[in-house]
């Protein structure tokens, strides 16, 4: 098995700061604060939670999310071998009184399902209770996005390629048992506008090397992928299920981005910036004297740029990033009427 690596501050012996309990729950028993514990290398917390994840979602659950919730894509994938279908091969019309032309066609999906392909729940964040309530404990947690998917694979079967992915992984075994395999990773710390698929080459070259890690999970078991690290899995000999918890971390290129917004807001002031180029000449013309005086109004705008707005981009862009937590908008007027509120 592997444990989070030895950087990890240990844990504390008394006193001090506690991480909150769904970090407890899924992280291994080693730092102290919010978010301490994932680390940079990939680990394996086994029996993370040794009653396991069913009272997140369990097999029953799938088939009645399948089912019976009217659920149309895109909060559905299937993939087999790589493959991932078109929403026509497994979608149909939603019948009398609905004019709904893509709900799950569940006899269509069994019949997927036991050829092999892979049944991806896609945001469940957005549509199971449970696990909303999941993801809305972790973004407090942490301060980072979260989102939240299902994978349900048939026996022996595969549904993706080695890939990765652009945010960080935590895979909590829900059923069954499906076996991992992690690899180095072929870009660093990939921003979310650089997939896999731009460097698809050197992620099946990297493929054929031994894997950094090969385990295979459990019910109970949480597995740490950190963002670019390469990966596969294929279920064993039953039905496996787990969660994907997919933490999309804010980076400093984030703030960078901002810092250079709210500077290009203060240049819009400045009227050398507002300027025509010359005429008479194409604007790649342009001398390196040119391009330094930009250079020069750039800097000193960037220099110019008062925290609070960074500070207040980043509120708006996780505040739009993570739903806040349902209002129940009946619940709310019955209360109320029954209050004598108004």
């Amino acid at each position: 098995m592997i444990t989070p690596d030895d950087s990890m501050p240990a844990a504390p012996t008394g006193g001090g700061h506690r991480r909150p309990p769904v970090l407890d729950r899924l992280l291994p028993p080693s730092g102290n604060g919010p978010g301490v514990g994932l680390g940079r290398d990939p680990w394996l917390h086994r029996g993370a939670d040794p009653a396991g994840f069913a009272d997140l979602l369990d097999l029953a659950g799938v088939d009645e999310l399948l089912t019976r919730r009217g659920l149309r894509t895109p909060f559905l994938r299937v993939a087999k071998d790589g493959r991932t279908l078109g929403d026509r091969e497994f979608t149909t019309g939603g019948g009398v009184g609905a004019s709904i032309p893509d709900q799950l066609d569940a006899a269509t999906l069994a019949r997927l399902f036991a050829e092999g392909s892979t049944l991806v729940l896609q945001a469940l964040h957005r549509t199971w209770g449970p696990v909303i309530d999941l993801a809305h404990d972790l973004v407090d947690a942490l301060g980072h996005p979260v989102q939240v998917n299902a994978y349900v694979t048939p026996p022996t079967s595969r549904g993706f390629d080695d890939h990765y992915d652009v945010h960080d992984v935590l895979v909590l075994q829900l059923a069954g048992e499906k076996a991992w395999r992690v690899r180095p990773p072929v870009v660093t710390d990939p921003l979310r506008d650089d997939p896999w698929t731009n460097h698809r080459a050197q992620v099946a070259a990297a493929a054929q090397h031994p894997p950094h890690l090969e385990e295979t999970l459990r019910p109970g078991d949480v597995l740490h992928v950190p963002r670019g690290w390469i990966h596969s899995a294929t279920a064993l000999g039953g039905v496996s299920a787990h969660l994907t918890v997919g933490i999309h971390a804010w980076t400093r290129r984030h703030v960078a981005g901002w810092l250079v917004d709210a500077a290009l807001a203060l240049l819009d002031d400045d009227p050398r910036m507002r300027a025509a180029l010359p005429f008479g000449r194409p604007p790649g013309d342009l001398t390196d004297t040119e391009i330094d005086d930009v250079r020069r109004a750039l800097g000193e705008a960037l220099a110019a740029v008062p925290s609070a707005p960074v500070r207040s981009a980043l509120d708006e862009a996780a505040a739009s990033s993570t739903p806040p937590r349902a209002v129940r908008p009946v619940a709310s007027l019955v209360d109320g009427d029954a209050s004598g509120r108004p």
